[in-house]
């Protein structure tokens, strides 16, 4: 189960570019949670990476 948590982390800056419709899901969820846009985006990314498969190419 995804859970969002509110711990800090040194960063680095990097630019992406996200379909407007997915920033405004993830707005919401922070707005909700009272977090950075930016803390639940790392965290979606922490779980995607955790839970996949790995693939033999």
């Amino acid at each position: 189960m995804f859970k969002l948590k509110k711990d800090y982390v040194e960063y680095e800056n990097k630019s992406l570019r996200l379909p407007k419709d997915l920033i405004t899901k993830v707005q919401n969820l922070a707005d909700k949670n009272n977090m950075s846009f930016n803390r639940v985006i790392i965290q979606c990314i922490e779980y995607a990476l955790d839970n996949a498969e790995e693939t033999e190419e």
